[in-house]
């Protein structure tokens, strides 16, 4: 029986890796589900980029829904997306807060210069400090966060057209449709 035990083992051990293989070619890696859906955003004061004596906090952005983009220079990904937050994303009519996340000031205000700023107002979280209460992973993601500073929506990955289409432009109508 003890000489079986290593068999057994190896046998239990490809089958976990099988699991594992089916598992993620079943589950779009972009749907991990954020425990912050319809829960407060969590209380931020963040420098303004470029601008360190200014702060934009939680509370200065109620009122009024807007979406929070987390992007960075080093990010490849937000490069991809960027032309939709130029453009499309403007059209929907709500404030884009730019989140600059881990990012060296200079190198973020050089890249904005290449490629444009679609940003209402940019915070910067140097440290990646509040993105962790975000639950932030990397850049790009995208929250929609409503009126109340309730989070709705979060994307994990770039905004395509697709994406813009079958979630992003409905999230923004069932947030219309809940105002009063």
């Amino acid at each position: 029986m003890s000489r079986l035990l290593p068999l057994f083992a190896f046998l239990v051990l490809v089958g976990l890796f099988g699991f594992g293989i089916w598992w993620n070619t079943r589950h779009d890696q972009h749907e991990i589900v954020s425990p912050l859906i319809d829960k407060p955003a969590p209380a931020f004061a963040l420098p303004v980029l470029g601008e360190p004596s200014r702060t934009v906090d939680k509370a200065s952005l109620l009122g009024k829904p807007y979406f929070l983009n987390v992007f960075a220079s080093w990010c490849i990904e937000c490069v991809h997306e960027h032309p939709i937050l130029m453009t499309e994303m403007k059209q929907l009519g709500l404030p884009l807060v730019g989140f600059n996340y881990k990012d060296d000031p200079q190198a973020a205000t050089a890249w904005l210069a290449d490629h444009g700023n679609p940003f209402d107002v940019i915070v910067a979280d140097r440290d990646g400090r509040t993105g962790i209460d975000f639950g932030v992973y990397a850049a790009p993601e995208t929250f929609l966060v409503d009126a109340k500073g309730v989070i709705r929506y979060k994307r994990i990955g770039p905004i395509t057209p697709e994406v813009l289409d079958t979630e992003i432009r409905p999230a923004v109508a069932a947030l219309a449709k809940e105002a009063p």
